[in-house]
């Protein structure tokens, strides 16, 4: 009978792992994992007043929401991306796609942050896009080309030494050759499963038949998922272009995903997607279908060997649909309870401008979904983005929190209604 490993045994683990690696992991992440000090001692901290933050706040006068909805800046966080909040509510951590991971902290619990440094001053990231959590406390960064895991980070964030270790070492998440500054922003949640999940974006617009196998064997343009120890890698879903949000059905366990689809196909198509995955193995479409059934320029000619499952949702073209998470609180109405909600980025290739706003999906009892805005007004009437919306996260009393690259920021969405 196979267990689950308990957090105690992942830690084990991973530090036997460390300790056995030696000089071929960084200085600082071999010191950091043996529980030594670095000798670093200072961290690079975020002003969260001034003429910056009322800009901001001035910006979010013009945000539109269903009526009992409010919007306020919850912190000012330079690049922001995805975002993974603490379970014990202490700490919500931020990646960007540079070189910072932000440890973001509202202390007197007014819903506003009162600090904001940098997580683990002493370690060099590498586009340290997607942080998540496990239930029990464990922090896992994926960059680049490496994921790395942090126990107890609500504890240990306070110093800039950090236990930190790595889950997927540097050169392992895909080969080394394969990297490229293309789609490699990834992303990490943890399935029902208890196993980790990583998205690997392919780094073309539409992936070249000669990079397919190699490609498909490692996951690369889709998503993979290896135990909470390391072990045990697989690739869980194929056909993917470059997903940057994904999350699981509190109720059916399904995982569900955007996928950004094909540039230069004009202003109208291809759809963006939302996707819902039922088992392990499903192919997405790419690079035979741009997105919905638009089907690429390259491949239209050729039979599609795949079988290919179709979008839940599909969204308008080039609104860059990135981080999505399902709501489960008790503090928005009823009807949002098990909806998606998602930040659309916006449009680069587009004549006129979409996106920049955060979208609800609503999905009925038979898997059926329909999808519409929730918050938007980041495009100003000259067609000029006052923010670019990237990832979606709840807190734990049933707020969301939206992050935004652009504005370098973090909004804070409530409820005031009376339904």
């Amino acid at each position: 009978m196979k267990r689950a490993m308990t957090g105690a045994a992942v830690w084990a683990v991973l530090a036997s792992s460390v300790w056995a690696q030696g000089a071929d992991v960084p200085d600082n992440l071999e010191k950091l994992g043996n529980f030594q000090t670095t000798g670093t001692t200072e961290f690079t901290f975020v002003e969260q007043g001034g003429a910056f933050a009322e800009g901001i706040r001035k910006t979010l006068e013009r945000i539109t929401l269903p009526d009992g909805f409010k919007i306020g800046l919850y912190a000012v966080v330079p690049d922001a991306r995805h975002m993974a909040v603490g379970p014990q509510g202490i700490v919500t951590f931020v990646g960007t796609r540079k070189d910072k991971v932000w440890a973001v902290t509202d202390r007197n619990k007014d819903r506003v942050a009162d600090e904001v440094k940098d997580f683990a001053p002493s370690l060099k990231f590498a586009i340290p896009n997607g942080p998540c959590f496990s239930k029990d406390g464990f922090l896992y960064i994926a960059e680049q080309n490496r994921v790395l895991l942090f126990p107890a980070a609500e504890f240990f964030y306070e110093s800039p030494d950090v236990a930190a270790f790595n889950l997927v070492a540097q050169g392992e998440l895909i080969p080394p050759e394969e990297e490229s500054y293309n789609h490699t922003a990834r992303v990490c949640k943890i399935g029902p499963d208890n196993k980790i999940y990583i998205s690997l974006g392919q780094p073309f617009n539409v992936a070249p038949a000669e990079k397919l196998d190699r490609y498909r064997e490692w996951g690369i343009g889709g998503m993979i998922r290896v135990n909470l120890d390391g072990t045990g890698r697989e690739v869980y879903t194929y056909g993917i272009r470059n997903s940057v949000g994904h999350d699981f059905h509190p109720e059916t366990g399904e995982l569900w995903f955007t996928d950004n689809q094909v540039d230069g196909m004009g202003d109208d198509i291809p759809p963006g997607e939302i996707n819902r995955q039922t088992a392990m193995g499903q192919h997405f479409g790419h690079p035979w279908y741009g997105g919905g059934d638009v089907r690429t320029n390259e491949y239209k000619d050729q039979e599609v060997p795949v079988e290919v499952v179709m979008p839940a949702v599909e969204t308008v073209a080039h609104a860059a649909d990135l981080g999505m998470t399902f709501y489960t609180g008790s503090m928005f109405p009823e009807k949002y309870r098990g909806a998606i909600f998602s930040a659309q980025h916006g449009s680069w290739n587009r004549t006129t401008p979409v996106g920049a706003r955060v979208m609800v999906t609503f999905i009925d009892d038979e898997g059926n979904a329909t999808t519409e805005p929730f918050a938007e007004g980041w495009i100003d009437e000259n067609g000029e983005y006052l923010g670019r919306p990237v990832d979606v996260a709840q807190l734990r009393d049933g707020s969301i929190l939206v992050s935004d690259d652009l504005a370098g920021a973090v909004y804070r969405i409530w409820y005031e209604g009376t339904e």
